[in-house]
């Protein structure tokens, strides 16, 4: 199936979308039901499978040379933000993340007029929380990433094309003492008190000799103490006390490699008689890893010379960590997450500009057609 583009209209797509909420408490079904029906209506056959996901593939030639997967998700934040149409924008929830994306990468999947490729489009259903789609689609189709010659995920990159993305792990350390009697701390041993050497081993675990070196785009990770939790009783010494840490990691750290030198780091740290472990918080999907694409890459270079934009990494957590690992991976859309007032993404004052999205549709066209244009 060849994809006209006159026959699909991107922003009436864009506000009807906009329109539907897709928002945790809304869920996606209505969301997702729409595309469905807009797939269909252009003579494609979608499938959803199991973990919610929406796939479908255009196909020129029987062992086509190319291969793309077009990505982004149809959930939202909340709370619902009513759709709002201007002269040059199109406000409401999503607008700008990630409808405004989603009706890009659409219009661009039905319009190319691709030769010798094979296009995949992949939405995911719950990218704002847990990714459990994301993680899914991967997992049971290996050939299409491993194949792919480029993934474009579709988030609010301004135009720009963001080619890494720092990792985020979290996760609890736990200080084990022993109870004592207040008026006798001496003999127990203060979980509470140990915390003075953990926070400072906090703030030199990335000076350490082995530490990761400073990454050329997304410059040094962090690690921030966010919560603490301890003791029981006003009158007695505690002998536990949790503290939770986010981690934003840069290439080539893993989860593995943080957990291991993160307790050798607090161990040196902290007394003897002190207890230390550390357990990253359960969730049914990997953590969102560190990634990075060669700047080098057909797909950046096609990218950045149709937009005209900078070549930079992107500084939100993002799917684009589960599929960077098979595929060379970019994250690239209109709209943008903050501007000179304010926050714009997940934020009650969110939009796209019109003009931005056309652009980019003509983007990733180009990116889709670049074996017809050599």
């Amino acid at each position: 199936m060849t994809g006209e583009r006159s026959d699909f209209d991107p922003l009436a797509f864009l506000e009807e979308s906009v329109a539907i909420p897709s928002h945790p408490d809304a869920g996606i079904d209505r969301m997702r039901a729409f595309l469905v029906e807009t797939l269909e209506k252009h003579g494609l056959e979608p499938s959803v499978d199991s973990a919610g996901n929406v796939l479908t593939t255009r196909t020129d030639g029987e062992e086509p040379s190319r291969s793309y997967v077009l990505n982004t998700h149809i959930d939202t934040v909340s709370p619902h933000v009513p759709l709002e149409v201007t002269d040059d924008e199109i406000r409401g929830r999503g607008s700008c993340d990630a409808k405004g994306q989603l009706a890009t990468l659409l219009a661009a999947f039905l319009g190319a007029d691709i030769e010798d490729t094979r296009v995949t489009l992949a939405i995911t259903p719950d990218e704002e929380i847990l990714s459990t789609g994301a993680h899914a689609l991967v997992g049971e189709n290996p050939d299409l990433f491993a194949e792919a010659d480029a993934v474009i995920v579709g988030e609010p990159t301004g135009l720009d094309v963001c080619t890494a993305a720092k990792g985020r792990f979290e996760g609890t350390i736990t200080l084990s003492g022993a109870n004592a009697h207040a008026a006798e701390p001496q003999s127990g041993v203060n979980a509470i008190s140990a915390l003075e050497a953990v926070l400072g081993a906090l703030e030199t675990f990335d000076a350490r000799a082995d530490a990761p070196p400073v990454h050329p785009q997304l410059g040094a990770p962090t690690l921030t103490p966010t919560v603490v939790e301890g003791g029981d009783a006003t009158n007695q010494v505690p002998d536990a006390v949790r503290l939770t840490v986010d981690r934003r990691s840069v290439p080539p750290e893993t989860t593995t490699d943080f957990r291991t030198a993160l307790l050798e780091h607090f161990r040196d740290a902290v007394a003897e008689d002190v207890g230390v472990d550390f357990a990253f918080t359960e969730r049914p999907t990997p953590f969102l890893e560190a990634w990075e694409t060669d700047a080098s890459e057909p797909v950046v270079e096609t990218l950045q010379s149709a937009c005209g934009g900078d070549v930079r990494p992107f500084t939100a957590a993002t799917e684009a960590s589960y599929f960077a690992a098979h595929a060379p991976t970019v994250v690239f859309g209109p709209g943008v997450l903050a501007d000179d007032e304010g926050a714009v993404a997940h934020s009650p004052r969110e939009y796209v500009r019109t003009a931005d999205v056309l652009e980019g549709i003509a983007a990733v066209e180009r990116v889709l057609e670049s074996s017809v244009q050599g």
